[in-house]
């Protein structure tokens, strides 16, 4: 008698792990067959920004096979948005070495978007940045050195509110990566991104797609298996949109700056030296 429970048992518990896969993997057409074709992007050669004599950082190491072209040269250099405090702290002489590219933020409101960028760029630069709340935009600018080359990021921000949308286009145009992001804990936005996903799509089919999930510290409070199904339905969506998903925490900077070395990796074809972390109640990262 005991015997024959127990295989009931494990009759019952195969279907149901069979019923869950079937399950995922027609989520997963469905949206691929929504989302249509993943986007390709072009990766930005290396040496544009490099000479040869240059040694690389620790965390980027140059690729063996770069070559810098006029075109790609010209595309690395044209001006984008920067506001009145990066130009305050740039000298006339070294304005040609700074390499301006945009990036764009998108996602519900209250998801952490604000406290996410501030952690990155810092408090000096949230206090001279370029926010403003009656347009539903918030531009922020960040300056870092690679491997001797300066690379000034123009991080524009749109607001999650209905009347916010109608920046996304001007958001959008010339951006070298978008960042979709939602709340770990509020699995209605993290639906919202497909939404946001086709917005931004319309102006922008060549930027570096990165699937967010902010709050990570309030995420790993939930109960483990809500933990394992929202986790499966964010990397569910980041295949769909052919996006590198990270989770973060502005509080506890997880995943912040590597997000952004990521993206810099990505543009300027470094080797991106972070592994793979599909672990639940840690950080996931999946790519």
């Amino acid at each position: 008698m005991v015997h024959h429970h127990f295989t009931l048992r494990r009759r019952v518990k195969r279907r149901v792990t069979l019923l869950r896969r079937c399950i995922k993997r027609v989520m997963d057409r469905l949206l691929m067959s929504c989302l249509g074709k993943p986007v390709r992007y072009r990766v930005l050669p290396v040496s544009a920004v490099m000479s040869p004599n240059q040694t690389p950082s620790s965390t980027f190491a140059p690729s063996s096979s770069s070559s810098s072209s006029p075109k790609s040269r010209e595309l690395l250099c044209r001006p984008h948005h920067q506001n009145k405090s990066t130009s305050r702290r740039q000298n006339p002489e070294s304005k040609d070495d700074l390499v301006a590219l945009k990036i764009s933020l998108l996602g519900d409101s209250q998801i952490g978007k604000t406290s996410f960028l501030v952690k990155y760029v810092g408090d000096d630069e949230k206090e001279e940045g370029g926010e403003t709340e009656a347009t539903g935009l918030n531009l922020m600018d960040k300056t870092l050195l690679v491997s001797g080359a300066r690379i000034s990021y123009s991080i524009w921000e749109v607001g999650g509110d209905l009347k916010s949308q109608d920046n996304i286009p001007v958001a959008c145009k010339d951006s070298v990566a978008i960042l979709f992001m939602f709340d770990l804990t509020s699995r209605c936005t993290l639906n919202s991104v497909i939404t946001w996903y086709h917005q931004a799509r319309k102006w922008n089919q060549a930027a570096i797609p990165i699937l967010i999930g902010t709050k990570f510290d309030d995420f790993i409070q939930l109960p483990i298996d809500l933990q394992w199904t929202i986790a499966s339905q964010a990397r569910a969506y980041a295949k769909a949109l052919n996006a590198t998903l990270f989770f973060s925490s502005a509080t506890y900077n997880i995943n912040v700056n590597k997000i952004f070395k990521f993206i810099t990796a990505k543009l300027f074809d470094l080797p991106w030296t972070v592994e793979r972390n599909l672990t639940i109640g840690e950080p996931i990262i999946d790519f």
